[in-house]
């Protein structure tokens, strides 16, 4: 109701959270036809390597690789709509996310869209006719509680579980989609493949219900604006502190990365005095992205909160500069 998905497609809680739910995919539909695998930040390209080193997708089908540095996008131009195509609709680790509207995808496609989409949902736009197999999870955008994954199917994906059954590919319990050559339609209608935490379950619903009050899905997106748009004004009055993504049109709201005038050393300096200061936590880039700090900015972030800790980052710059 709140994210606003088609009446025809399938919900289901699934285990492992988003990596768990991204997971169940590969491994229950891909092979089907030739891959496109789009990454340009960590998660994404854990997703091609489990592609080729634990599917061997490579064995048995064409697997091309679309990727850029940090901070950028592939050409997205260049993917086939006959082929399937997996990519990260936000990247959490480079603060880059796809361009709104997804055109890159084609109406007409013959292949499936696998979208990761955990910290996306509930602060950005879905494009859902667009995308046939979507993931999230609880704890991203919504601030929820962790362990469980978000499933969500198109009609095209159920035909695929439906009709393609990979050879040589045991699956384990909690990773199987079909039963006797059909969708396990319980998982859609609360028959969870294993038993959920009750506790999650409450939290998460508090949360959707808090969503409401906000505005839904349009509210919690303009919050997350908002917050981006506060660092956007900070970032535009200090020469020293840059977005990894340079192209706004692909900046994430979210997953806010920054580039500061400082040498690595000087920015874990940084990022461990504002955490003494209890100013910020966890505010550092991501290990294997160029030396950065990183605001979360999803829609349970207020933007008032955003908006005090600028001064803290100016006063933090120049103190480990002494």
């Amino acid at each position: 109701e709140i994210l606003k998905i088609p009446d025809d497609y399938l919900v289901g809680i699934v285990p492992a959270s988003d990596t768990g739910a991204y997971e169940m995919a590969m491994w229950n539909m891909l092979g089907a036809r030739d891959v496109d695998i789009c990454h340009w930040e960590s998660f994404g390209k854990g997703w091609f390597s489990d592609a080729i080193s634990h599917l061997n997708l490579r064995d048995t089908i064409t697997v091309n690789e679309h990727t850029a540095d940090y901070g950028h996008l592939p050409d997205l131009s260049k993917i086939n709509s006959k082929n399937d195509v997996l990519f990260t609709f936000n990247g959490t680790t480079s603060g880059v996310r796809v361009p709104e509207g997804c055109d890159f995808i084609a109406d007409d496609r013959e292949g499936l869209t696998f979208c990761d989409a955990t910290s996306a949902c509930f602060a950005m736009n879905m494009p859902w006719e667009k995308l046939d197999v979507t993931t999230y999870s609880w704890q991203k955008v919504l601030g929820g509680e962790g362990a469980h994954g978000v499933l969500v199917l198109s009609p095209r994906a159920v035909e695929r579980i439906e009709s393609y059954t990979p050879e040589n590919r045991p699956l384990p319990k909690v990773f199987r989609l079909a039963k006797k050559g059909k969708i396990d339609a319980g998982i859609f209608k609360g028959a969870t493949i294993n038993t959920p935490s009750m506790l999650a379950v409450e939290d998460y619903i508090d949360a959707l219900e808090w969503s409401k009050s906000v505005g839904g899905v349009d509210g919690l997106i303009k919050i997350s604006q908002d917050n981006l748009k506060a660092i956007e004004n900070f970032v535009a009055e200090n020469s020293w502190i840059s977005f990894l993504a340079e192209d706004p049109s692909i900046r994430s709201s979210t997953s806010v990365c920054l580039k500061l005038d400082l040498t690595p050393e000087q920015i874990k300096a940084l990022v461990s005095l504002l955490e003494s200061e209890h100013v910020a936590y966890d505010i550092g880039g991501y290990r294997d992205a160029p030396p950065s700090i990183r605001i979360w900015c999803g829609s349970t972030v207020e933007t008032a909160d955003v908006e005090a800790l600028m001064p803290w980052l100016k006063w933090a710059f120049e103190e480990v500069q002494k």
